[in-house]
């Protein structure tokens, strides 16, 4: 199916601590000529500010540290040129948390960090703590950068990657699609996403796929599927920092938004190729990390529908902005 020696793209989904990293490594064991990219959790965790960092504007980088001015307020960051005109009252190349972009620059809409703000070494903001602190101030910016860096790798080479040129599957640790369809969506429903919030996210991802998802979409899911209370026992025994607040309701409703896609096709899908891409259900409802005929049974499901998949003519990839329902799930 990946057609001209293109590989296979296959996306891992599931709940939060269901097992997919542990399964990612399942996987890159048995078959060790696939390349697989994990979530970039790293990334999230490790932002860099504009007090520490290079802003770049227009394709010109600009310090991001602001100028000391006695009328500057201490600590903002600085992301508009010098030459540029700001909001009466604020002095040339300083931007307040409210100004709204100007003419010949645009407004850092990110506030400086305060010491209550979760920080890392090396003047980084840990974006993932951020948003599980404070959802409704942080959700937009977080599922922002959490869809451009999913992009981002699945757009890479094997090579660049560290996988290796030729790998016949590539399968990436969860998609730009429940990247919209489970965690944004929630987050909308939730109302931890304003409304003009919901809708410019889903303009920038139709745009984005649009000119790049006949490279990012995937052309099969990997469906690893348990039931939230068993994914909570797994949370809390990883005991991950950021996720210290998660509750049961939250992944019971992470759990439905996945039932929803991925097995009901009830979710309107505006990517075609999305839309129609098969699921292979995979049960991880009893964990299955040191248990070998557990791994061994998942593994043969895993090689079965990869098999029945090369098999399929190669379909055309486009992306049609829009609304549908999928296909039933394989």
């Amino acid at each position: 199916m990946g057609g001209c020696g293109a590989p296979l793209r296959l996306a891992l989904e599931g709940n939060i601590a269901v097992g997919k990293s542990t399964f990612l490594k399942l996987l890159g064991a048995a078959f060790p000529r696939w390349h697989l990219v994990p979530e970039p959790v790293a990334q999230w965790r490790q932002v860099p500010t504009a007090g520490t960092a290079q802003v770049r504007i227009w394709g010109t980088a600009w310090p991001g540290r602001c100028h000391p001015h006695p009328k500057c307020p201490r600590g903002f960051p600085r992301a508009v040129p010098p030459s540029s005109q700001v909001s009466p009252g604020v002095p040339k190349g300083c931007a307040t948390p409210m100004s709204p972009g100007v003419p010949g620059g645009c407004a850092n809409l990110l506030p400086p960090l305060t010491p209550m703000s979760p920080q890392v070494p090396g003047g980084c903001a840990n974006l993932l703590q951020l948003m599980y602190q404070e959802p409704s101030r942080w959700s937009y910016t977080f599922q922002t950068f959490s869809c451009l860096s999913r992009l981002r790798a699945a757009l890479e080479a094997p090579g660049e990657a560290g996988g290796t040129p030729g790998s016949p599957v590539r399968v990436l640790e969860r998609s730009v699609f429940s990247d919209r369809y489970v965690f944004a969506k929630q987050l909308f429903e939730a109302g931890h996403l304003q409304p003009l919030e919901w809708a410019l996210y889903q303009q920038c991802h139709d745009v984005l796929l649009a000119h790049v998802g006949h490279r990012a979409a995937p052309h099969a899911f990997l469906y690893l599927r348990a039931s939230p209370q068993r994914c909570l026992e797994r949370l809390r025994r990883r005991a991950r920092s950021e996720e210290r607040g998660v509750q049961l309701g939250y992944l019971s409703r992470l759990h439905g938004q996945h039932e929803l896609w991925l097995l009901a096709r009830a979710t309107e899908v505006g990517c075609a190729a999305a839309r129609r891409a098969p699921v292979l259900l995979l049960d991880a409802e009893q964990d299955f990390e040191h248990d070998a005929a557990r791994q061994g049974r998942l593994l043969a499901q895993v090689e079965a529908f990869v098999t029945s998949l090369s098999a399929r003519p190669v379909p055309p990839h486009p992306h049609t902005p829009g609304t549908g329902r999928g296909a039933a799930s394989a």
